[in-house]
């Protein structure tokens, strides 16, 4: 078979970002069946406001969970599946570990492939950010200190939208930051990228000049090559001169990592705390200007 990216033929490469395999898919679906479960309760008890409309399509909806105290910040949180896959439901558990730390949280869904590009994906959550933007105070939360995060694909959307107005800091975890591997790969079957889409939409192809710092969160129990992705991906950041860090979570898998937020103990929380307080300390510059070459 032909070789098509970092030496890897297309059945390596498929195993290389198959990431259900890697863990095993029924234990995958035991996650997604808990956390679905949780998330359910979790909504019930805090009196989260359920499928607000940020457009007219069928998914263009947000869960806001409100942590219980008037103009405390928010992260917004979009959900993985390799664009393809899951909904907000199966995720809305993570937000127990920001909102005992006084952190609203609201769960972004969209459209998924191959009802929709993934040029529209990227524009439907530029729309709920800029939805969201503009009625966090009409919501109870601060009118500023909006940090973005997401997991897997949500984690590439989220790196997509670092430089979005309002974005005060951005947590990506487990993303995928070169989309080539994914246009080379089975996954492409349904996202349908073509070579300038997916160059179109790397976010390590378009790192702004200026952007609020981020956490590149990754599990240290992933396949490889997500954690080379986050780790390139990182390293792009700091020589754009960005305050970036790269988290690598021991021991995690790309679902267990996801507990790390869920816990209000956990490091992703912690992280996600940090970038707040760097909002609030208004570190939203780079550290250093771009390096001339």
């Amino acid at each position: 078979m032909p070789v098509l990216y970092r030496g890897m033929d297309r059945k390596t490469l498929d195993a290389a970002y198959n990431n259900g395999a890697a863990v095993g898919i029924e234990r995958r679906d035991r996650y997604l069946a808990e956390w679905t479960a949780r998330t359910r309760s979790l909504a019930a008890g805090v009196k989260a406001r359920l499928d607000l409309r940020y457009g007219d399509g069928a998914r263009h909806r947000i869960d806001f969970f409100p942590c219980g105290r008037a103009e405390r910040p928010t992260l917004a949180f979009i959900h993985g599946g390799y664009w393809q896959m899951s909904d907000k439901e199966n995720y809305g558990c993570i937000a127990a570990g920001p909102l005992a730390r006084f952190v609203n949280v609201a769960m972004i869904e969209y459209t998924l492939a191959p009802a929709i590009r993934m040029d529209g994906i990227v524009a439907e959550i530029k729309a709920a950010l800029a939805w969201l933007r503009f009625r966090l105070g009409e919501l109870g939360a601060a009118r500023s200190g909006l940090v973005v995060a997401g997991h897997s694909a949500g984690g590439h959307l989220a790196a997509m939208v670092m430089g979005e107005p309002g974005v005060t800091g951005v947590l990506p975890i487990s993303g995928l930051y070169d989309l080539e591997p994914i246009r080379l790969g089975a996954l492409n079957d349904k996202v349908g990228l073509d070579e300038a889409e997916a160059q179109r939409n790397s976010p390590i192809a378009h790192i702004p000049a200026m952007a609020p710092p981020s956490v590149i969160a990754v599990g240290g129990a992933e396949l490889p090559e997500l954690r080379r992705q986050s780790a390139d991906y990182h390293a792009a950041c700091v020589a754009r001169g960005l305050a970036s860090r790269l988290l690598v979570l021991d021991g995690h898998d790309h679902f267990s990592v996801l507990e790390a937020l869920a816990q209000p103990e956990g490091k992703l929380t912690a992280a996600l705390l940090d970038l707040v307080a760097a909002s609030a300390a208004g570190i939203d510059t780079p550290r250093s200007p771009p390096p001339t070459r």
